[in-house]
């Protein structure tokens, strides 16, 4: 059975016993679900049932659901209970996750719940909390394992074994010296197999670089994917060690930047919750709608410049979207395409130009082909060979311009500091409308003159 579908049978289940009254039958299952399961209906349920499912889940459970939920979900469930509930409920949290919840939370609430805490754990949450959420410092935990390059194998394994436990996705030791720099990795494996007289230096790898803290997470996913990394070291500006990063949190940037590209397209939050309040809804989309009304008007505002013309000329009105609507699709596909060219990194300075004649040449060639096309369709339609023209000639004037703006756009909103894939599209639609509606009611009132 595939994830979905048992995903689809929990949920049906847990909606029956609700239903029904049968708390306990709905405990009894939460309780046999892993977290990341438990937090998926958690987010597939509407607030009601969602504020009954989170009070059924003993403390333990709700920790470990805590990791697995949406920005916008956990800080729904959070936000009002009073700090001496709180801090229990995500003191056992691992320091990243622990510092992004906190950061999602009121100030006052934060401040509280970092007085709550023991003094070593408040100092590594602050050290984290003290780098930007985006950034290496802010996606790592400072749990680490750390050795010195003259011990022996031997000691290694000793205190290993005094520890009982280490961290989850732990695949090196990481070799620091006494001002705790960090100098290199010790593989797991080397410990566990190599005889106990072997120095750390002697087995330890140098040719493994540290990651600044500063370095933004977008390049650290790249770093781990172009590296096959599981985990890698976080230094400071004076190389010393102040955390690691491991591959799940770099999963969650992946994830969270394809959100962001997806939902930024229609101007919403990556984080937007599905069954959110209504009017939680309306404010976030109201913005957006405002904004796409105000382009609505810039173009209706082109086409009232031609009212006579269209009078006159009524199939113009029929055929007058299509200049626009095929404008629109030709831009958006050059601009996603740029969008997620800039997010894998291959649009640099010396490549921008041939790239902004590739989509020019491609703009020019798509706009010919289907020129011909309605042209011979609006032609034959209304039996009038200027119309056919006039159509044909917009098509390609407002596909070259719409080729170009979708490869221009991002890259001149990136260096101006705005984010492409959230008003890229809204950009590119003011400009494939209004080019297209002029091109075609211009032409058209050219020709037509002695009509007007």
């Amino acid at each position: 059975m595939s994830e979905q579908s048992q995903h689809k049978r929990n949920l049906n289940a847990v909606n029956r016993a609700l239903a029904g009254g049968t708390f306990s039958q709905v405990r009894q299952l939460l309780n046999s679900l892993p977290g990341a399961e438990t937090a998926h209906l958690l987010e597939s349920s509407p607030p009601r049932e969602r504020e009954i499912l989170w009070r059924l889940l003993s403390q333990e459970q709700e920790t470990e659901v805590l990791q697995y939920l949406g920005e916008e979900v956990r800080v729904e469930l959070l936000r009002d209970l009073p700090p001496e509930e709180l801090v229990p409920l995500i003191e056992d949290l691992d320091t990243d996750d622990l510092a992004d919840l906190l950061q999602e939370l009121p100030e006052q609430v934060t401040s509280q719940v970092l007085a709550a805490l023991d003094a070593q754990n408040r100092e590594r949450l602050e050290q984290v909390m003290s780098y930007p959420e985006d950034t290496a410092g802010g996606l790592m935990n400072t749990d680490v394992i750390t050795v010195r390059p003259e011990i022996t194998f031997g000691v290694v394994q000793r205190y290993l074994r005094r520890r009982g436990e280490i961290p989850e996705t732990t695949d090196n030791l990481l070799v620091v010296n006494r001002r705790n720099q960090f100098i290199g990795v010790l593989p797991l494996t080397r410990v566990l197999i190599s005889d106990p007289g072997t120095t750390v230096r002697e087995a330890m790898r140098t040719d493994v670089e540290a990651i600044p803290a500063d370095r933004p997470a977008h390049d650290v996913a790249k770093l781990f994917e172009r590296l096959d990394l599981v985990t890698a070291a976080v230094v400071d500006e004076n190389g010393v060690l102040v955390g690691r990063i491991t591959i799940d949190d770099v999963v969650d940037v992946i994830r969270e930047e394809a959100d962001h590209s997806l939902m930024g397209m229609a101007g919403l939050d990556e984080d937007e919750d599905t069954f959110g309040s209504v009017w939680h809804t309306v404010r976030r989309r109201s913005l957006w709608l405002g904004i796409n009304l105000l382009t609505a008007l810039a173009a209706s505002a082109v086409i009232s410049l031609f009212e006579n013309t269209l009078e006159k000329v009524v199939a113009l009105a029929v055929l007058m979207p299509i200049v626009a609507s095929m404008g629109g699709i030709a831009g958006s596909q050059t601009l996603t395409l740029v969008i997620r060219a800039m997010a894998l990194g291959q649009v640099q300075e010396g490549n921008t130009r041939y790239l902004f004649t590739k989509e020019l040449a491609v703009g020019a060639l798509n706009g010919l082909l289907w020129a011909l096309v309605i042209g011979a369709t609006a032609a034959l339609w209304f039996d009038d060979t200027s119309l056919g023209m006039i159509i044909a000639s917009a098509m390609v004037l407002n596909l070259v311009v719409a080729a170009g703006a979708g490869a221009l756009i991002p890259i001149a909103m990136k260096r101006m500091g705005i984010d492409p894939a959230l008003a890229g599209s809204v950009v590119l639609t003011t400009i494939t409308d209004v080019v297209g509606f002029f091109a075609f009611l211009g032409l058209a009132t050219i020709l037509y003159a002695s009509l007007v």
